[in-house]
């Protein structure tokens, strides 16, 4: 049953996260916002939203580590996992403003993350710590529509298209709800069966948050970029996945923190390290091969170091 449990809240997660992106991109194009903005921000955060109704619900319910794991083991499996899915299927060109503001961006997240999770009386986030996360989320937000908005015409939203572009604002609203409500609901089945699966194999919270939950929750990271990749738009892959770890940092632990603070216990050190050394590879692939690409060669490579990973979260 728990198996049973776990497939149906993954159906109403993935199916939310679907009709979430849609229906933000359908109002993000009637805003006249750019197809950057598209991208990096909205589309990020839509398929984010998984990660952030199992971390609130993980946090309030007391389950620390399933909300910190959930993120750390989200961005790991969206940098190496997915772009590195993405790059095996279209090698793609790192374009300059992501190598000066978006991957360092990221990468600072991941060491501010760290930092404040080692710090202080206990191992977890008080409020204050998610005031300070959610705070630079916003600043940054508005620095990426501004400049997008001084570099771009309004009309570059017009390549990402939506199957709700015809519909009206007000039933776009609707439709955002629904699919909100469709996440949480689905978030929290996934959430209580994964824990019950992981009790009855007598496998830590932890091991099961990093892996099968954030694995799960990146499915539509995975769906989207791997569609994008094979449309011949490698770039909205990396603005996804670069959006959607920004956006897991400073949000999905931002919110969390500053309504329930938490603590954890048993997130490594090793599990930062590996987090903010995908981070880094992701710059270093910049002076490899390809002179600013991410080349097929590097895209195995990253998948090739997802499972090593995964093989010691369950041997240590």
């Amino acid at each position: 049953m728990d198996y049973l449990i776990l497939i149906i809240g993954l159906t109403l997660l993935l199916f939310g996260a679907n009709v979430l992106v849609d229906s933000t991109v359908a109002i993000a194009k009637k805003a006249r916002l750019s197809n950057f903005v598209i991208g990096f921000t909205i589309i990020g955060m839509g398929t984010s939203s998984p990660e952030l109704f199992i971390s609130l619900s993980s946090a309030i319910t007391g389950h620390g580590d399933i909300a910190l794991g959930n993120v750390v083991g989200s961005n790991i499996c969206n940098t190496l996992l997915i772009l590195g899915a993405t790059a095996a299927i279209l090698p793609f060109t790192i374009k300059r403003e992501q190598t000066l503001r978006d991957i360092p961006f990221a990468i600072a997240t991941s060491i501010l993350i760290a930092v404040l999770t080692f710090t202080g009386s206990t191992n977890g986030l008080s409020r204050l710590d998610g005031l300070i996360l959610l705070s630079i989320f916003a600043a940054y937000t508005l620095y990426v529509i501004s400049k997008s908005r001084s570099k771009a015409s309004p009309d570059e939203s017009d390549d990402t298209s939506s199957k709700y572009d015809t519909f009206g604002t007000p039933l776009l609203v609707v439709i955002a709800l629904a699919a909100l409500g469709s996440l949480l609901g689905g978030g929290t089945l996934f959430l209580d069966s994964a824990q019950a699966i992981a009790r009855a194999w007598g496998i830590s919270e932890t091991v099961i948050s990093i892996t099968i939950v954030a694995l799960g929750t990146s499915l539509p990271e995975l769906i989207t970029c791997i569609i994008a990749a094979r449309r011949g738009n490698a770039q909205l892959a990396l603005g996804n996945v670069l959006g959607s770890n920004i956006f897991n940092i400073l949000m999905v632990l931002g919110i969390p923190a500053l309504i329930h603070p938490f603590n954890t216990e048993s997130i490594q050190i090793a599990d930062f390290g590996m987090l903010i050394l995908s981070a880094l590879l992701c710059y270093m692939v910049i002076f490899t091969f390809g002179k600013k690409r991410f080349d097929r060669i590097e895209g195995f490579i990253f998948l090739a170091l997802y499972v090593a990973y995964d093989v010691y979260l369950f041997i240590r």
